[in-house]
């Protein structure tokens, strides 16, 4: 693999004659679309404008000491080194097999210990703390508002509300969660003041601008939240360290915080701290394929990840272990695992994920259910190509890991499924990394469920495969009719796939229309069409990815199996065709030379024109799943049909409320 190594340029280095005299630096994106100017004196302000607005912008940026100190109050400009970072980055694992890392860059030294370094891109900025202290430092705070034009409006996950109280902290309450909801778009000046949102958030500019914000590369630090504070301003709102943690939540497998320190983190010395992350674009689609996070992680940390494998996974969860036309009685018994291996092999599927249940109870992790003989299954399973997956709370986990991935390795398990973490205060983030670093040790993949969003460790430790923080289609089996995940769907691609992978878990084949969906637990449905759920496979990324619905259900579906199981979960390139945040987006992916395209709508039916000019000439063999005609009343409905067409034609796919479509496309 050929890497082309990044040209640093030292365009200036200064040292300041008069200290605390103000100093202001500018650094323009590399196609010059947006300028960055930072100013250094009494505060240390940003911002960020183009040639007809100011984006984003912030009054003060800072670290409060513990000790008093406040880095970013006063400080005194050391030196500026401008830099300019352009290379090629391999991307393993990823949606596009490479990146490209072009940036301005900005790394300001000052005299009381510390550094900011600032980033520009073409679609997006950057800025982050580095420690230059030998010295452990706590930290009591850290000041991050985001200033926006005045009529911005907003797109927002908000906090939901948990049972947690911590009197005399602000917001105490909000920060153990699940990071899952859907999304409230509001006017910035109308979001509740009162109410936590989780990253990635969503602001919209009056002149277009659309700027969405995250974290990156985050290491041993609390993640952040947003409140609005004012009108049109954001800050930056961050769980203190816990001080007591008891066993509690579901089983008692979640982490409780009981009691807070006064401070958010103890860094160590010379520590970098996580990027402040915005992308910064002119439309929507731009949203859904930036790389932006993955840019700014840590690179890999493993010598060797040949051992590491993306593909699918058969699941039994979500479809309640739900066999049936079987001579045997489904649960979580030996049969019903080796029926699961058998569909996984038979259908080209890497592993079996064999969730909650499969252990003689959440705290004995190291015992098997009573019907199940694992050593036999693991065997049954690798005769056949297929590796399973075990679920683990997070508790029950973190509490032996080394000596549950030393035992599970050593039988053969491929990896964990991690879950109710349900925090991202600093022994959390920590946790991650720890947790990472073991499991890559014993040659076993993450998949973390119960999670915050992903900044970055799954470019850093590729083993950590995939993440949760996302409302996916496990929601639907007991969230009231109300909650309108369809809309979710094409709102999720622009905002929270920005930070990375997601764990969705999609693949039903009970699909509804909105006015016959309803939960029902133990034989889910989906909202929207059969032709959504094959497009999700396209659109969402996932280089672990599940196959929700029963074998029994999918065995009646033979097109549709045969689709979904020969779709890729990483690829060589990526292109948005079409997108608009909660209305529709369109996505093609390249896997070698085979193409890929899913489509899907919100409620409202449209007509898509599928534009295969993006393809190199010649001719193309299209086999394309689309609504069926009569998708509108019955949401399984579907046509499946083989087209022949050159690059030059278009095609255009007439999309049902809440329907979708995808398409395999090879050279003819």
């Amino acid at each position: 693999m050929r890497k082309f190594f990044p040209v640093l340029f030292l365009l200036l280095s200064l040292q300041t004659a008069a200290l605390g005299k103000e100093k202001t630096c500018t650094i323009q994106s590399p196609d010059g679309r947006l300028e960055l100017t930072v100013t250094c004196g009494e505060r240390i302000v940003y911002n960020v404008r183009t040639e007809n607005e100011r984006v984003v912008s912030s009054d003060g940026v800072a670290l409060e000491l513990a000790d008093g100190r406040t880095w970013g109050l006063s400080s005194h400009v050391k030196r500026v080194q401008h830099y300019l970072l352009d290379e090629q980055v391999p991307a393993p694992f990823y949606k596009r097999s490479q990146v490209a890392d072009r940036c301005n860059g900005l790394l300001v030294e000052f005299r009381e210990g510390f550094a900011l370094e600032f980033r520009l891109y073409d679609d997006g900025m950057a800025y982050r703390f580095l420690s230059r202290t030998d010295d452990e430092v706590t930290l009591r705070g850290e000041r991050a508002p985001f200033l926006f034009p005045e009529g911005s409006t907003a797109v927002v996950p908000y906090v939901r509300d948990t049972p947690q109280q911590h009197e005399g902290l602000p917001f105490g309450e909000q920060f153990m969660q699940s990071f899952e909801n859907t999304y409230t778009e509001t006017s910035l000046s109308a979001m509740d003041s009162t109410r936590l949102a989780f990253l990635p958030l969503l602001v919209r500019t009056p002149g277009g601008e659309r700027v969405c914000i995250t974290d990156a590369d985050l290491e041993s630090y609390p993640g952040m939240f947003l409140r609005r504070a004012a009108a049109d301003r954001l800050e930056g709102v961050f769980a203190p360290c816990p001080r007591r943690i008891v066993a509690g939540g579901y089983d008692r497998m979640q982490g409780v915080v009981e009691e807070y320190e006064p401070y958010i983190a103890r860094i160590a010395a010379r520590q970098t701290l996580p990027w402040r992350a915005m992308a910064l674009v002119r439309n929507d689609a731009e949203l859904a394929q930036t790389d932006l996070v993955w840019r700014l992680a840590s690179p890999c940390r493993l010598d060797d990840i040949s051992w590491i494998e993306p593909g699918k996974a058969a699941w039994e969860w979500w479809n309640g272990w739900g066999l049936y036309g079987v001579d045997f009685e489904a649960g979580i018994n030996q049969r019903t695992y080796e029926y699961y291996i058998d569909f996984a092999a038979a259908n080209g599927l890497r592993y079996v994920v064999m969730d909650d249940g499969w252990s003689a109870g959440h705290h004995r992790p190291f015992e098997t259910a009573g019907d199940i003989d694992l050593p036999a299954l693991v065997a049954y399973g690798a005769e056949r190509g297929v590796g399973l997956i075990l679920w683990i709370g997070y508790l029950p986990f973190a509490g032996q890991m080394e000596e549950l991935c030393a035992h599970y390795s050593k039988m053969g398990i491929r990896g964990f499924k991690v879950d109710f973490m349900d925090r991202d205060d600093q022994l959390l983030t920590d946790f991650v990394y720890e947790a990472a670093r073991t499991a890559a040790r014993y040659g076993l993949l993450l998949d973390l469920h119960g999670i915050y969003k992903p900044t970055g460790v799954q470019r850093t430790y590729p083993n950590v495969i995939n993440f949760e923080g996302v409302h996916g289609l496990e929601q639907v089996k007991w969230s009231p009719v109300e909650v309108d995940q369809v809309t979710y769907d094409v709102t999720m691609p622009f905002i929270r796939m920005m930070a990375g992978p997601v764990d969705y878990t999609q693949g039903a084949m009970r699909n509804a229309v909105r006015e016959n969906f309803r939960p029902v637990n133990g034989e889910p449905m989906s909202q929207g069409t059969r032709c959504r759920q094959l497009a999700q496979y396209v659109v969402f990324d996932a280089p672990l990815s599940m196959l929700c619905d029963a074998p029994s259900q999918y065995e009646r579906e033979e097109e549709c199996l045969r689709f979904i199981a020969g779709v890729p979960t990483v690829w060589d390139q990526t292109r948005v065709l079409e997108g608009e945040v909660g209305h529709c987006i369109v996505t093609a992916r390249r896997s070698g030379e085979v193409w890929y395209v899913g489509g899907m709508t919100g409620w409202k039916a449209r007509t898509v024109h599928l534009d295969l000019s993006f393809l190199p000439e010649g001719t193309y063999d299209v086999e394309l799943f689309r609504d069926g005609a009569n998708a509108r009343r019955i949401a399984r409905d579907y046509r499946r049909e083989v087209l022949t067409l050159d690059a030059s034609e278009g095609l255009d796919v007439e999309l049902a409320p809440g329907g979708g479509f995808a398409a395999r496309i090879v050279k003819h």
